[in-house]
């Protein structure tokens, strides 16, 4: 029997791919088994097909674009940096280590603030933006949901 496929959960994917640049994705859960690719370099219009697939494509792109162009942001103009997946938030790289950041550090933008396990792959998550760090909302070794907040940061000015 085959699993019901859910349109959105591709959709957040392919924005995944996009946020961390990746060129190629694979899942595969029981029955179901995904695979994305994409060419890092975009095709201009002329270059293009009129395919229906490549028109879908082009549309979750445009979409996922626009959502990026705005930046999540929590009371007081705070910078909220958000899960992007669904895993295990860790804030150390190793249990012997310190943690990548605490509560009111300076954070630069493509710092890591923390690692998330997901399928046995670590993930590190990166600032968006240079700030201050202002609250971690995830205590260590928890899981996080996809959309969850991790962390907010009072932007510099």
């Amino acid at each position: 029997m085959s699993a019901k496929i859910d349109y959105k959960e591709i959709n957040k994917l392919v924005k995944f791919m996009e946020e961390k640049k990746l060129s190629h994705f694979e899942l595969e859960v029981e029955d179901l088994k995904i695979k994305i690719s994409r060419n890092p370099s975009p095709l201009l219009p002329s270059e293009t097909t009129p395919a229906a697939h490549e028109t879908e494509e082009s549309e979750v792109n445009e979409s996922v674009q626009s959502q990026e162009a705005e930046p999540e942001k929590g009371k007081n103009n705070l910078f909220l940096i958000i899960s992007p997946m669904v895993g295990t938030f860790y804030r150390t790289p190793d249990p012997s280590s310190s943690p990548f950041v605490e509560v009111g550090d300076p954070v630069k933008k493509n710092q890591t603030l923390c690692i998330i396990e997901a399928m046995k792959l670590m993930n590190e998550i990166e600032s968006e933006v240079n700030g201050t760090l202002e609250e971690i909302y995830v205590e260590n070794g928890k899981s996080v949901e996809y959309g969850q907040k991790l962390f907010s940061i009072k932007p510099l000015p």
